[in-house]
């Protein structure tokens, strides 16, 4: 609004002329279009849409302080016989000024271009690319803050030009804005001598597979998906990284490689399908798949490798048994309630197909050990998110959320730990807006409650050790990047990690958490939407969960600590646990939450608990048996998969070998010849 009115105003100033008007609204204009491209880049791409680019902006805005200035010369009389050349210089000179700024335009491409490779790694050395620190976004990426940038001392000397009359201003300003240019184009030009360059993207390539022949990966993970769905691959992290044999991270979306948490895995990044073809003769055996995506077919055409799905969570959700399961050798579930949920849905897959790994992720989380010892009871309040299919009782926090959470604020014993669903709100904007109201309400309840417990508050050093801690995980596993880093000059820094160094990371995430806990008085509740804590150290300290029909509940489960879920599907509550059989050990809360505290006292009050036998039966059900450990499983599976790769790989060079035409024996055509001679 204030960018359109400043050309309307400013059109008006050129046109009357009115020097003051013309030179406010200019200013105006040239700093709203600044601030656009710093805050609003939303906005900056709706206007391209519409054809209404910085560049055109630019050009519009110039021109009409142009056009104010020949106003106010014909209505001025003129002696000197050159202000036509000199009005005649100032329009070249904009022209070279524009002109300049396409060049410039045209290397900063060539440069993105020459520094885009077909492959983008992690954890691995990638020095041999050539690879160098990426020139400043202000001259590649950010090229509309560039133009604004260097057209500030132009406009400027027009706007002088227009209040004094003289015309060395707007030479000035221009001659300035010109050589910013030039300089800005040697910069560009210096980067793409030879010397400069990275190394071609057939160059790469033929790396990249050197790369493979020398590790010799045997394990690895495909992932391709969307910048908030990464958790999904990030929960495989390490049962991949316990796996025997050398693992590998692939994924095909540029962005993804960031969103990856820290691992000393190898990451490669395959963006094209031909490129990722080139796996078909690695020594790569077989893959976890912890998502389905339109991507995944595309991996799944290389012949020489063997697939298993893992999934990123199992329920009673119909998305935990998706007919495209089919198309991978084999689907790993976790134990005899994911077999049976795939046969009574006869969506394809054999039962031979299916394997029991457990969830080998649930090794850290700790058992029931009785009531609460402390003074305030923990309840985790852990919903999913509305999901693709508009079925209202895919989450609890549109219908029963708000009702949950004021129920156990009002308690004087609860402490309340809220973690929603990363993806909550992004289909149903109800969702989200109801996820807003809850978090407002625990900080208004936080508030009350600080004044009642002014007095017991952590010691300032326990906040200054979880700073300490937090300094000191993200020194393990954050990597410090400049703003203008590209992924070349990522992957020139992310090279292969120091030997010890997941070690080192496991401690200080344990150290970490255990800070995180202490930092917070036992009475305040947490909004916890960060990477950390993560849901299983939640876990941990929960005593009682509520969440909703969601692989939430199954993993919460290896703790048999009690859990309920709300019930939001309009069905009966027998219905409810008929249909979904991972409630049946749980209590059922209706969207009132006038079950919470009866919920609440069989938590503090074991002997009143009815479901401890029936969790520690669904655990079995869901999570198979703890003997062997999950872990020890999902290796068995995954050498098994790996062996059965082995076997087609062999089979096909038998094969390939039969069906190459046998060479005639040379003695035995010479003998021939001499016959029929």
């Amino acid at each position: 609004m204030v960018l359109a009115l400043s050309f309307a105003v400013q059109a008006v100033g050129a046109i009357l002329p009115n020097v003051p008007l013309l030179v406010a609204a200019t200013v105006i204009g040239l700093a709203a279009d600044m601030a656009l491209h710093w805050w609003q880049r939303n906005m900056v791409s709706a206007l391209g849409k519409l054809h209404a680019t910085v560049f055109v902006r630019q050009v519009v805005r110039d021109l009409l302080v142009v056009t104010g200035l020949l106003r106010m010369a014909g209505l001025v009389q003129i002696e000197e016989e050159d202000h036509e050349t000199r009005y005649l210089v100032i329009a070249c000179g904009l022209l070279l000024f524009y002109a300049l700024h396409v060049a410039c335009q045209a290397l900063a491409t060539m440069v993105r271009r020459s520094r885009t490779l077909p492959v983008v790694t992690r954890n691995i050395d990638a020095s041999s690319l050539r690879l160098s620190p990426a020139p400043p976004a202000l001259l590649t990426s950010r090229w509309g803050q560039r133009l604004l940038g260097f057209s500030v001392p132009s406009t400027a000397g027009l706007l002088v030009t227009a209040e004094t009359g003289s015309v060395r201003w707007a030479v000035g300003g221009i001659t300035l804005s010109v050589l910013a240019a030039l300089v800005a184009i040697g910069m560009l030009l210096l980067r793409l001598r030879p010397g400069r360059r990275p190394v071609t993207a057939e160059q790469a390539l033929e790396w990249f597979e050197s790369w493979l022949a020398e590790y010799r990966p045997t394990v690895g993970m495909y992932f391709s998906g969307g910048a908030s769905s990464a958790y999904q691959a990030n929960m495989w992290l390490e049962p991949l990284a316990r796996l025997e044999g050398r693992p590998l991270i692939v994924l095909r979306e540029r962005f993804m490689v960031s969103q990856i948490t820290s691992t000393d895995i190898p990451v490669v990044c395959l963006p094209k399908v031909a490129d990722l073809m080139r796996l078909e003769h690695s020594t790569l055996k077989m893959m976890i798949h912890p998502s389905n995506s339109g991507k995944t077919s595309q991996v799944l055409r290389i012949p020489t490798i063997k697939h298993a799905f893992v999934n990123h969570g199992e329920s009673d959700k119909l998305s935990s048994c998706n007919p495209y399961a089919k198309a991978y050798d084999e689907v790993w579930v976790a134990g005899a309630a994911a077999r049976e949920r795939y046969a009574l849905a006869d969506v394809g897959i054999e039962d031979k197909d299916v394997v029991e790994i457990g969830r080998p992720q649930l090794d850290t989380i700790e058992p029931y050990a009785g009531a609460p010892t402390g003074p305030y009871t923990t309840v985790l309040y852990a919903p999913t998110w509305e999901g693709w299919d508009g079925n209202p009782g895919n989450t609890s926090v549109i219908e029963a959320g708000e009702n949950l959470v004021r129920v156990l604020l009002a308690d004087p014993k609860v402490r309340l730990l809220y973690k929603p669903h990363p993806l909550t709100g992004s289909v149903d904007s109800r969702a989200g807006t109801a996820n807003v109201r809850i978090q407002e309400m625990i900080r208004a309840a936080n508030a009350r409650r600080a004044t009642e417990h002014s007095d017991e508050r952590p010691a300032p050093s326990a906040a200054a050790e979880l700073a300490r801690r937090t300094t000191e995980l993200d020194r393990l596993t954050t990597s410090s990047f400049r703003s203008s880093a590209d992924d070349a000059e990522r992957m020139l820094l992310q090279t292969v990690p120091e030997a010890g160094r997941a070690t080192s990371v496991a401690a200080a995430t344990a150290a970490w958490e255990a800070a995180y806990w202490a930092s917070f008085p036992a009475w305040e509740h947490q909004i916890v939407t960060d990477a950390r804590p993560t849901v299983y150290a939640c876990f941990n300290v929960a005593d009682l969960l509520i969440s909703d029909v969601s692989s939430v509940i199954s993993d919460y489960l290896a703790s048999e600590k009690p859990y309920a879920v709300a019930n939001t599907s309009g069905l009966a509550e027998q219905d409810f646990r008929d249909g979904f059989p991972t409630v049946r050990a749980g209590a059922v809360l209706a969207p009132d939450a006038s079950g919470v505290p009866a919920l609440l006292e069989s938590v503090r009050h074991p002997e009143k608990d009815t479901y401890a036998e029936a969790r520690r039966e669904l655990k079995l059900h869901l999570l198979g048996p703890s003997d062997p450990p999950s872990a020890v499983r999902f290796n068995e599976a995954a050498r098994a998969l790996c062996a059965a790769a082995d076997e087609h790989r062999a089979g096909m060079a038998a094969r390939a070998l039969a069906a190459i035409p046998r060479q005639p024996d040379a003695k035995a055509t010479l003998d021939d010849r001499r016959v029929r001679g």
